[in-house]
């Protein structure tokens, strides 16, 4: 605690003082494990009666909406009383969903700012410790909060392209074989463009070719993986999702900044018309460990996101590929938990296989990496109104 406490110098001079954030709870051998908070009493104890009567003025003034497509099941659930609200309204008014999800959002980063308001005036008096305590404790309320919000967000995406998420893969498993049906391949690859779409066939043609190649043989239809090994790759999946979200959105704007600075088409990275350095580097991304000798092709065709991606160097690939807040890196190991764990903690000891067909194995993968590109645009959108913590 003492390490917490800000110094007599940071108070006089205005500046906010430091609570630790995003701190890591335990983690299990395959997906970290986090008990849901049981709700007591009234809802009001932990939530601003102001906050909680705007929202129900929102909801009590709306109409129910008349939409088909009604499955907004999921296979986490939410913790906070935001998130169960929030799944009331996907299944019930969806046409008000952002419009309360933002609200919430504003609410929380207005909690988060009082409590610290309240901690830097009681800076140097007896009540110190116990508004930094405070302030702890309902930094941790939020980031639950937010998890749970940002997860809806998500789902809602999903329930916005009607592609039911897989629920517990526990509840579909029989004799250790699991089928989904339908597949929804085209749904699900409806939300990527032409480029991304072709490195994530390759993604998934290169995954079902590595079970073919290490897991036991059966026959060219039937695949047998373990379920930790299969919870690893959807993980993976969504980081790779993540990555190619990130990848293309970095992509599209240099090319509408090259573009408004009227350079010569196509981009030429290293092109020897730079005669600065920097010049150069700043062109390749911000890369000072690739030279012309290490390219053999100095020009790169704009539209290519491929030919981008192999322009990376490893720090601007490291850079691309990791999350940006702790939520988020939370919420993959939350969802995905959910989603392959059970009743008692994987291991390799208790971990059993399961058959299933290369179609079922792909529309597993194809929501993973669409989970991946959800979640960065929604990591976006809820950092612009309530600050994440860095991961």
């Amino acid at each position: 605690m003492a390490a917490l406490r800000p110094r007599a110098a940071v108070a006089s001079t205005g500046l906010r003082p430091a609570v630790r954030r995003g701190a890591r709870r335990s983690s299990g051998a395959a997906f970290r494990y986090y008990n849901c908070w049981q709700l007591e009493g009234n809802i009001f104890n932990w939530r601003s009666i102001s906050a909680t009567k705007k929202l129900w003025s929102t909801v009590a003034s709306a109409k129910p909406d008349d939409s088909k497509f009604e499955s907004v099941d999921a296979p986490l659930e939410p913790q906070t009383w935001e998130g169960s609200f929030l799944c009331g309204l996907l299944k019930n008014l969806p046409h008000i969903f952002l419009a309360a999800a933002a609200k919430q959002l504003q609410e929380l980063a207005h909690q988060r700012e009082d409590t610290l308001n309240r901690w830097e005036h009681s800076i140097g008096s007896k009540e110190d410790c116990l508004h930094r305590r405070i302030a702890e404790l309902k930094e941790q309320e939020c980031q639950t909060a937010i998890e749970d919000i940002m997860y809806m967000l998500i789902v809602y995406k999903f329930f916005k392209i009607e592609v039911p998420m897989v629920p517990n893969l526990s509840k579909l498993i029989s004799n250790r074989r699991l089928q989904l049906w339908p597949p929804r391949e085209t749904d699900l690859e409806s939300i990527h463009g032409p480029e991304v779409l072709e490195l994530i066939r390759e993604h998934l043609t290169s995954i079902i070719r590595w079970v073919h190649r290490n897991g036991p043989k059966i026959n060219r239809s039937t695949l047998r993986i373990k379920r930790l090994q299969f919870g690893r790759m959807y993980s993976a999946s969504i980081m790779y999702g993540y990555f190619l979200k990130s990848v293309s959105i970095r992509h599209r704007l240099e090319l509408t900044l090259t573009h408004s600075e009227e350079l010569l088409p196509p981009i030429q990275f290293l092109n020897p018309q730079f005669t600065n350095k920097q010049e150069q580097e700043e062109a390749i991304g911000g890369s000072r460990e690739v030279s012309s000798s290490s390219r053999p092709n100095s020009v790169v065709n704009p539209h290519d996101l491929r030919g981008y991606m192999m322009g990376f160097d490893p720090k601007t690939l490291q850079l691309c590929a990791k999350l940006r807040s702790f939520e988020a890196s939370n919420l993959i190991e939350r969802h995905s938990w959910a989603l392959f764990g059970g009743s008692m903690e994987l291991s390799q000891e208790n971990d059993e296989a399961v058959i299933l067909d290369p179609s079922s194995l792909k529309r597993l993968l194809l929501e993973a990496i669409a989970f991946g590109s959800f979640l960065w645009d929604v990591e976006d959108y809820v950092d612009k109104i309530y600050k994440l913590s860095d991961s």
